[in-house]
């Protein structure tokens, strides 16, 4: 078992559901059951798909839990990009996200290399 609390992408990935929640309790109330909650499920899809891959005994399901994980990112980067279109006033918060979210994509498809290469 990997220690997936060491990784930093595991990490990067509270950052980002942490900014997600924080984001996400701006938006107006009727998106509450829509976009905050969709919003919200990818962010923490992210960490938590890293934490489970990282508990299996193979690399080839180890890769499986990544790749969702970097759906879950693409997921939430495409939400920000919604929530841009829909909504004034989020730029700052959002092109922070993003840049974090674009980070994190990086390292995880730099990972599933790493491992797809064992």
């Amino acid at each position: 078992m990997k220690n997936y609390k060491k990784l930093k992408i595991w990490q990067q990935g509270i950052t980002i559901v942490k900014k997600t929640y924080w984001l996400t309790n701006k938006l107006p109330e009727r998106e509450k059951y829509n976009l905050v909650a969709q919003m919200n499920r990818a962010s923490v899809s992210i960490p938590s798909n890293i934490a489970e891959g990282s508990s299996r005994k193979s690399e080839k399901d180890f890769n499986r839990f990544l790749q969702i994980a970097l759906g879950s990112s693409f997921e939430l980067d495409t939400q920000c990009e919604v929530i841009k279109e829909l909504y004034e006033g989020f730029d700052d918060e959002l092109d922070d996200l993003q840049n974090i979210i674009d980070e994190e994509c990086r390292m995880i498809q730099g990972l599933i290399n790493r491992v797809s290469e064992k």
